[in-house]
């Protein structure tokens, strides 16, 4: 089938040639006729040379580069990406009996522009944030339950909240394939349970995973404090990690009520943990100095656009701040934005800055990045999100 043919302005395509997967709307010269949001279309240059093939959609972003240097699309195309995304996982050792809930396929990074897979032991859920992987979901689905030896039995669509409400495509969340199994996964050998239906993102931020293992091995003889807690990731870990005591603070019940169940889970009847439903800066402001000595700061994203850009750092300073002057001489803070739009020169001035308000002597021993199963596009460096400082507070 050839595909409508979308042609560039002259000199627009110089970030195409080197593999960057966007076109922008302002790039674009000519639109053809009855041209709809999600069709596949054929890229080409001011001077008609084929640049490759993507999704068209109405917005900055008009078109995502699926594939250059091709024509049309090969019909085996989404098996042969979530073959080779599952391959590279398997070849990294993400995929063990002792962790079996990782990212499948992370957009630009696995060469899917927006298309988002993580898989739960045999439940993938599946996100898409364009609505030609909306379109596509189907496929995607049939591929997935192609994968060799990957046991996925189950897959659950998750994209209301995800697709541009411009395109009033009214998607529902639900089952494609299969049904609920078991909402209970394994990451690093502790036992989670996801809330797929109804959490945030796909149910669990695999994202922090590499994270919360490296927060374990500070955590022995400590006092915990995990803030904006969710589903209290870093206090399992923490706790696996001899923790002395771990407070969650998280301003959601709901949140609290997750958190509660994973430490039971792996920890029944531990008395090392507390939680606590309530505002994070209300608790920074109440609590007492040197209570902590590790404090975890890992809230949602601040800046979620340009617009919002000042308002988040200013945030991130001052949650920053606060931590400082609260923990104790000695102190681990592990500091984190996932804000896309803030760059890591950005956030480390943001941190810096509330260092020197505090007036505290500070030392990074670590820079955290996302995880392999979150990998980054070398020609899409926008891929890059979430950034994190392990540091240690005289």
């Amino acid at each position: 089938m050839a595909y409508k043919t979308i042609r560039l302005k002259r000199g627009k395509d110089e970030s195409l040639r080197r593999f960057h997967p966007w076109v922008f709307s302002g790039a674009i010269a000519t639109l053809p006729e009855n041209l709809e949001e999600g069709d596949l279309v054929r890229v080409e240059s001011h001077e008609g040379e084929t640049i490759g093939v993507g999704h068209y959609q109405i917005g900055s972003i008009a078109i995502r580069i699926l594939e250059f240097g091709v024509e049309t699309l090969p019909q085996n195309y989404f098996e042969k990406r979530l073959n080779a995304a599952y391959e590279m996982r398997r070849n990294l050792a993400l995929i063990r009996p002792d962790n079996n809930c990782f990212r499948l396929v992370h957009g630009e990074g696995d060469f899917l522009p927006g298309l988002v897979i993580d898989i739960y032991s045999k439940t993938a859920v599946v996100q898409a944030h364009s609505p030609g992987m909306h379109f596509c979901r189907q496929q995607i689905a049939d591929a997935l339950l192609s994968i060799p030896d990957a046991g996925i039995a189950n897959i659950y669509y998750k994209s209301e909240t995800t697709l541009p409400f411009k395109a009033q495509l009214d998607p529902v969340n639900d089952y494609i394939v299969g049904g609920f199994d078991t909402n209970i996964a394994t990451e690093n050998g502790l036992k989670f349970n996801i809330d797929w239906l109804k959490g945030q993102k796909t149910g669990f931020f695999v994202d922090q995973r590499d994270n919360r293992n490296l927060l374990q091995h500070y955590a022995k003889d400590r006092k915990v404090l995990n803030m904006f807690c969710y589903t209290g990731g870093f206090s399992v870990y923490a706790m696996r990690g001899g923790a002395k005591s771990v407070d969650s603070v998280d301003s959601s019940a709901k949140a609290i009520a997750l958190t509660d169940e994973n430490i039971a889970l792996n920890f029944p009847n531990d008395e090392r943990h507390q939680s606590h439903a309530v505002d994070a800066f209300k608790f920074l402001a109440e609590m007492k100095d040197g209570e902590y000595d590790l404090i975890i700061l890992d809230p949602p994203a601040f800046a979620k656009h340009r617009s919002a850009l000042k308002n988040g750092l200013l945030g991130y300073r001052k949650l920053n701040t606060k931590a400082f002057d609260k923990i104790r001489s000695g102190g681990i803070l592990f500091t984190f934005s996932c804000s896309q739009v803030v760059t890591r020169e950005m956030f480390r001035l943001a941190v810096f800055s509330a260092a020197a308000q505090a007036g505290r002597k500070v030392r990074i021993i670590h820079q955290l990045t996302q995880p392999a199963d979150h990998p980054i596009n070398i020609y899409h460096p926008e891929g890059e999100y979430l950034k994190g400082l392990v540091l240690y507070v005289e």
